[in-house]
């Protein structure tokens, strides 16, 4: 089978973790303090909080906006469940908002429409390697979080994504473009905003006593995240070598993704195809010949709320598929997914 996604490990990073375990300091300590400083200097903004995961990041940030349960917070239909969990976590209202066509990203126009006055920050993540429309947004007026949980390294009028927002957070899960296992991290340029999101992080030995919360990340997993930073470039370029060729070949068969132009760039964290029809059959096809295509969301959060008035969203959700790539993937795989998409196109 080949594998939809799939971390990219190689000696380098096994060394690096190994180095960390032999030292027998293992939890939060220098090496997360390393990766906070090392990617907040690649993104270009001031500092870093490590966390034990996205969810955790986005999470802290709301907090760190002083987000309650009075409060309403904008983000798409089209994401996974944990953007919405966040909201939860904080007693917030979320106001779901519909989805562009061709982006897959939050549709600005909606977003426009569906504001009120309780809205007191919106989410913004950059779907699958694209970047939203950011300036729309941000001339709003109102606090944004990007999430770059599928960004990290992708452009927008010639600055990375995630260095626009009040906060930007990061996902450094198993599959995503760099890897601890597990972590996240939230970024910002705000001193106060880091500083309240490190104070919520680091819940011991403190004179006052609120909630906080065990949301840290350790040492080892830091030292996997340096190694990786060092790597993001060349997978990236890797990734967009690939979406060419998928490009080359599937050009008039289907929907492809778009780019914003030359001072948007895309990194193609999912590869996104729209079909005509038929997403099922193709699905169960794809596994049957023995590649792991995918759904890119699972299911829009609108449709768990039972919420109607999501035409985009539930377009795109009816026709996208993402089929595999990541910098592992070797040129046999993808022949063999190229032909396969060539003739399940052609037969549904």
């Amino acid at each position: 089978m080949i594998p939809h996604s799939r971390p990219t490990i190689d000696e380098t990073d096994i060394l690096a973790v190994a180095s960390v375990l032999r030292s027998g300091k293992i939890a939060q300590g220098s090496a997360v303090e390393k990766f906070e400083r090392e990617l907040a200097g690649y993104i270009g903004v001031k500092g870093g909080v490590a966390t034990s995961s996205g969810t955790a990041a986005l999470h802290l940030a709301l907090l760190a906006l002083d987000i309650t349960g009075k409060d309403t917070v904008a983000l798409p239909s089209y994401v996974c469940t944990a953007v919405l969990n966040a909201v939860n976590y904080v007693g917030a209202s979320p106001l779901l908002i519909d989805t562009h066509p061709d982006t897959f990203n939050m549709d600005v126009e909606n977003l426009k429409r569906k504001l009120t006055p309780q809205v007191k920050a919106i989410i913004i993540p950059h779907s699958f390697g694209l970047a939203a429309d950011l300036e729309e947004i941000m001339a709003l007026g109102i606090p944004v979080i990007e999430d770059c949980a599928q960004s990290i390294g992708a452009t927008y009028k010639n600055k990375l994504t995630g260095s626009f927002g009040n906060m930007s957070i990061f996902s450094f899960y198993a599959t995503k473009m760099i890897t601890t296992g597990e972590g996240g991290m939230v970024v910002s340029n705000s001193e106060e905003f880091l500083g309240k999101i490190r104070d919520l992080r680091d819940y011991d030995n403190r004179e006052n006593y609120v909630t906080r919360y065990n949301y840290k990340m350790t040492d080892f997993q830091a030292a996997l995240g340096l190694s990786q930073l060092n790597k993001l470039n060349h997978f990236i370029e890797i990734r967009r070598i690939i979406a060419q060729r998928y490009n080359i070949e599937l050009k008039n068969l289907c929907s492809l993704p778009v780019n914003h132009g030359n001072d948007s760039k895309h990194i193609y964290y999912r590869y996104t195809i729209k079909l005509r029809r038929d997403v099922e059959s193709f699905l169960k096809l794809s596994k049957e010949k023995g590649i792991n295509c995918e759904r890119p969301v699972f299911k829009p959060l609108h449709r768990y709320m039972n919420l109607s008035g999501f035409t985009n969203t539930d377009s795109v959700w009816e026709k996208a598929v993402s089929i595999p790539i990541y910098p592992t993937l070797t040129e046999k795989n993808m022949n063999t997914i190229i032909e396969f998409v060539k003739d399940a196109v052609a037969g549904l």
